[in-house]
């Protein structure tokens, strides 16, 4: 029995502790929970979700209000080095379209940024976003397609509009009605879960 109990102990100290399995967000305000309290955004939400199958699971927000494809070229290799995530999850590209930027540069980005990650061993989903229908159906419309695009050219997973739980009800949006009411958060967090449960299976 001494024994026995010798070689499980020798098993757990040459093992270690097992390690957590942590998804890392890189999004703009729409992950940063812009207007609302942390715990009430779709991050936060995740992790209480997850956490039932997944106890050992870290959602780590990384979220920038503001923040561009190209701003987060700059500082993802570090989030990366930082957290050695297993799944990273973009949520980038609106503020790009509000703007008007190039779509094959948005497309670009998004491509190298889902690269940066695949290349440490990640899994990658990309949350596909739309811009209002006033910058012309020619723009809004290749805009949604630069997130499939990107996601077919990575092979990463891909929500092709997170907002779309809640896209045509003015209710679930902030009196900006750009960025979701706390109401809002679970209702589009839901297609996006489902993603990162299947996910989480196969890096388990």
């Amino acid at each position: 029995m001494k024994l026995i109990l010798s070689i499980v102990l020798l098993g757990f100290a040459l093992c270690g502790p097992a390690q957590a399995a942590k998804v890392l967000v890189i999004g703009d305000s729409i992950s940063a929970a812009y207007g609302l309290d942390e715990a009430d955004g779709w991050v936060q939400l995740a992790q209480k979700a997850l956490v039932e199958e997944y106890p050992d699971i870290e959602m780590i927000n990384a979220s920038i209000s503001g923040d561009t494809t190209e701003g987060a070229l700059r500082r993802l290799p570090a989030a990366l080095d930082r957290f050695e995530p297993n799944i990273v999850v973009i949520e980038l590209g609106g503020n790009d379209g509000l703007r008007g930027y190039s779509l094959n540069k948005i497309r670009e980005n998004l491509i190298i940024l889902a690269n940066m990650a695949r290349d440490t061993g990640a899994a990658v989903l990309i949350l596909g976003m739309r811009i209002p229908s006033n910058y012309g159906p020619a723009y809004t419309e290749k805009f949604a397609q630069t997130f499939v695009d990107a996601a077919e050219a990575t092979e990463s997973e891909l929500v092709r509009f997170f907002l779309e739980p809640i896209a045509l009800d003015a209710k679930y949006f902030q009196k900006d009605g750009i960025h979701p009411t706390a109401e809002a958060q679970p209702l589009m967090l839901a297609p996006a879960l489902a993603k990162l449960s299947n996910m989480l299976e196969r890096v388990h």
